[in-house]
């Protein structure tokens, strides 16, 4: 198993044009043996503490192996709507990590 934990950065005033690119993202996850096991949008009195900007959204997605999570990101649907994903998202730290 592969998780992949997203915090997103969505460029302000963009929120609506980054929903539409997560509307098709989101579903596609299913189609390479991956799982959206939580999709966060932290408001400000969620954090306890903090010494980076707070995100938009945090994402934790599962996939069943590193190849699958690589079919994602090259899916042909997906590709045609980065457009509105480079339109919105002004960063993503991703994090790659396993169970232990």
């Amino acid at each position: 198993m592969l998780f992949i934990t997203q915090l997103v950065y969505v460029k302000q005033g963009q929120e609506e044009v980054f929903h539409e690119f997560e509307d098709i993202a989101i579903p596609a996850i299913l189609k390479y043996n991956g799982r959206l096991l939580l999709r966060v949008r932290p408001t400000y009195d969620s954090f306890i503490e903090h010494h980076i900007d707070r995100p938009y959204e945090i994402h934790l997605v599962e996939f069943d192996a590193e190849q699958d999570f690589v079919n994602f990101m090259h899916d042909d649907e997906r590709k045609k709507f980065l457009h509105l994903k480079e339109q919105s998202i002004q960063s993503v730290v991703m994090i790659k990590g396993e169970k232990l």
